[in-house]
């Protein structure tokens, strides 16, 4: 079937659309694990403590400034969601209460601390909690943070536009330069204005 021009713009932005679900928290009240978590070591750590790690004033020798102690990774740093549930807990062990749950897979989360095989994590409205490193993965996406975001053919404001994505799409993290990204929105990829993503930092370049 042949589609004009039009018709293919406004086709693909009904798919990315259908595309957008919440890229926050729940919260859970009743502090029930969604994720079943077998198997993990509890590790022994107050809620002060946990909040001194997050908070950066927890001492952590040998590490470089800017570094995590446990996988000298930079902090903070930007993961994503590898399950489609994830516990963010109040603190780093399984004798945490639950506050979170994070509901969608591929979402993009900011790792703020770590501590053992946990880490502090939040997503573009601050809300998280401590998650055990498998639910998280190194894959990058984004989440469109404005109203809706034009992807166009290049990095450049008068390029065609190929699609439009509204706010709360997740999409795959491709390419970065000062001002533009190469997404991959549902199979729809094209260069968006960095200022209208979450999940990279303003001064990141990504190759």
């Amino acid at each position: 079937m042949t589609m004009r021009a039009g018709q293919g713009f406004l086709a693909m932005t009904a798919v990315l659309a259908a595309l957008m679900a919440p890229a926050g928290a729940v919260w859970a009240q009743d502090g029930s694990a969604a994720l079943q978590e077998a198997g993990l070591e509890p590790e022994t750590i107050t809620d002060a403590e946990a909040e001194a790690l997050a908070a950066g004033t927890a001492p952590q020798q040998g590490t470089p400034e800017g570094r995590g102690p446990v996988t000298n990774l930079p902090l903070p740093r930007f993961v994503s969601l590898k399950a489609s549930e994830g516990n963010a807990r109040r603190g780093p062990s399984l004798s945490h209460r639950i506050d979170w749950v994070f509901r969608h897979r591929d979402m993009p989360l900011k790792v703020t601390a770590e501590f053992g095989h946990w880490r502090r994590v939040e997503d573009r409205d601050g809300a998280g909690g401590w998650v055990h490193y498998s639910l998280i993965s190194g894959v990058r996406t984004v989440v469109i943070n404005a109203e809706s975001a034009d992807l166009r053919a290049r990095d450049s404001a008068g390029a065609p536009v190929l699609a439009r994505a509204m706010a709360g799409v997740i999409a795959r993290l491709e390419q970065c330069g000062p001002d533009w990204c190469k997404i991959n929105a549902g199979g729809q990829r094209g260069w968006v204005e960095k200022s209208a993503l979450w999940g990279v930092d303003p001064n990141e370049l990504v190759e």
